[in-house]
């Protein structure tokens, strides 16, 4: 058997396969709504704070620039900043789970070129 549901079939037992297929996607009511919040909750939350790190980074790259610390340092804090960059864009896509990490990863970067200072 092949598992299409037009193969052989009684037609009623075809109809009510199809019925229940078309009602398993709906999220229903108020539980659907809950979960679109939570969503746009999570997905402004990812830009916000990826957006907030790229600032901050940016900013410190630009302290340590003008300052006598060595070239890695700064470079270090932008690439951070670039990450946390990509984490903003992908959380306000609907990334979030992605941009979790790469806004760990781009944090991590910065803390690793502040330890080269």
């Amino acid at each position: 058997m092949s598992g299409r549901t037009d193969s052989d079939t009684d037609p009623s037992i075809a109809e009510a396969a199809w019925n229940r297929e078309d009602t398993q996607g709906d999220e229903g009511g108020e539980d659907g709504e809950e979960y679109a919040e939570g969503a746009r909750r999570a997905r402004w939350t990812a830009a916000g704070t990826g957006a907030l790190l790229c600032l901050a980074g940016l900013a410190a790259a630009l302290m340590r620039l003008t300052g006598s610390a060595p070239a890695r340092v700064p470079a270090a804090y932008a690439l951070g900043a670039a990450v946390c960059a990509l984490a903003a864009v992908l959380g306000a896509r609907g990334r979030t789970r992605r941009a979790l990490w790469l806004l760990i990863v781009g944090t991590m970067v910065m803390a690793l070129g502040d330890q080269f200072d």
